[in-house]
């Protein structure tokens, strides 16, 4: 019993002991961070006031021997860029492969490609390109160029606060990392190594996780994405010519087209036919040869005698000859 108390009043000590070194340490840790932030600002200032001064001077000598206002970034500044292009070219195929050569030559590369076939009639094409930033308008002037603007769309978003956000969090989740492994190395009972083992695991994804963010938003803020659409203008249809009067030559044509339909219609009539031809030419030789001689073999029956009509009879019943008719009379000449 002792032991067991021991032990839960070891781990209990443990874990307050963790909560009240993270906590002061997040706190010195911030102090720290703030002071030195607080430090290095007035000279990161000055710096950044002579890095400017320097560069107004440079850049308002550049402006004036072009003799156009030159603009900079803000130091420090983090930006997503993205635009999207729609180009109405002569021939998409080679304007896909200028898109390609262009994104190549500043130093970016091709992110995403399709291309299809619209109604056999042209063709429709889409790439996205991945290109750095400091080349982002000049490789916007260039797939502009390729053919004739349709609609173009740009966006810019600043991130700078997110950057900064990420950059404290994963400074902050380093720190924390540490301090858990040093606690691993004093550590001297096995079920303390256990639950600081289980700790440094969780705060070692939370690290990762904020890492690949920062590396996600370093990757967006550095290459920026273009967007482009080309297609091709659709072709009018071709005019079918005029049917005139035809000749002989193909009214000849077409009867002996119509001459050799027919044949071929008729001998798939005769061929679907010809089973059914065959069968009734079986039962007919049959019928012929067997059952026409049975029935010409039979007896035929004796056909009635003629029944004469009664002769006329006397008052015994003896047959009378009939009168003989009387021969006729000549006519008496009219009297003149």
């Amino acid at each position: 019993m002792r032991t067991a108390r021991t032990r839960t009043a070891a781990a209990v000590l443990l874990a307050a002991s963790l909560a009240l070194t993270g906590c002061g340490a997040g706190a010195v840790d911030t102090a720290s961070d703030g002071k030195r932030g607080a430090a290095a600002e007035p000279a990161d200032a000055g710096a950044a006031d002579r890095s400017a001064a320097e560069g107004g001077a440079g850049a308002e000598g550049g402006a004036r021997a072009a003799g156009k206002p030159a603009s900079k970034p803000a130091a420090g500044q983090h930006v997503i860029r993205t635009a999207s292009l729609s180009v109405e070219v002569k021939d998409a195929a080679k304007a896909l492969v200028t898109a390609r050569r262009v994104a190549t030559d500043a130093g970016g590369h091709v992110e995403n490609e399709s291309t299809e076939r619209v109604d056999d009639a042209y063709l429709a094409s889409q790439i996205v390109l991945r290109v750095p930033q400091e080349r982002y308008d000049s490789v916007l002037t260039e797939l502009a160029g390729t053919g004739r603007l349709l609609d173009r769309k740009a966006e810019a978003k600043d991130v700078t606060d997110q950057v900064v956000d990420v950059e404290s969090r994963i400074a902050t989740q380093r720190a924390s990392v540490a301090r858990v492994r040093a606690l691993m190395d004093r550590a001297e009972k096995l079920s303390d190594v256990v639950t600081l083992e289980g700790e440094l695991s969780r705060r070692q994804a939370d690290l990762e996780s904020l890492l690949a963010q920062r590396a996600s938003l370093k990757d967006r803020t550095t290459m920026a994405t273009i967007t482009l659409r080309l297609s091709e203008k659709e072709k009018p249809p071709a005019e079918e010519p005029e049917e005139g009067r035809p000749g002989f030559g193909d009214a000849l044509s077409g009867g002996w087209n119509a001459l050799v339909g027919a044949a071929a219609w008729i001998g798939i009539v005769l061929s679907a036919l010809a089973p059914w031809l065959a069968v009734a030419l079986v039962v007919f030789v049959l019928w012929r040869r067997l059952v026409r001689p049975r029935l010409a073999a039979r007896p035929r029956p004796a056909a009635p005698a003629p029944v004469l009509p009664d002769a006329p009879r006397n008052a015994a019943g003896a047959p009378t000859e009939p009168a003989s008719p009387k021969p006729p009379q000549p006519r008496e000449a009219p009297e003149k």
